[in-house]
């Protein structure tokens, strides 16, 4: 069994390729380099709590690489569609969050605007919205 990699061959395609890609470097960015990802999030590791760091490079790291590797290289519409789905459940719980947790900033509406385009891309080719 030769082993090919499924280059995306239609316009639907490409954009939910495009979507793994993107999801594949930010899982990038959290494994090699954690701090400058969460400073990028703003968010701040105390130095006591240095197990945070193996949250970034382990936990979110771990999602982001596996599930964008997985629609690279396998290229099937299911798995686009659970790319779309993780995406789409993590511009909700921004969502939630800036209803409930005072989070209402431009930081986070320009990370849900990001985190919506980055979910509808797989989920319109997995669908058939986009040819």
């Amino acid at each position: 069994m030769d082993f090919a990699l499924p280059w995306p061959t239609s316009q639907g395609e490409w954009l939910a390729w495009s979507s793994a890609v993107v999801t594949v470097l930010l899982g990038l960015l959290f494994f090699l380099a954690p701090s400058l990802a969460f400073r990028a999030l703003r968010l701040q590791v105390k130095p006591e709590k240095a197990a945070a760091i193996a949250e970034g490079r382990g936990r979110m790291s771990g999602f982001y690489l596996g599930v964008g590797l997985c629609c690279i290289l396998l290229a099937q519409p299911l798995i686009y569609m659970a790319l779309g789905f993780s995406w789409l459940f993590t511009a909700f719980g921004r969502l939630l969050s800036m209803m409930s947790d005072g989070a209402n900033t431009p930081f986070n509406w320009v990370s849900i605007v990001v985190e919506l385009v980055l979910a509808a891309l797989p989920l319109a080719f997995a669908f058939g919205f986009l040819p």
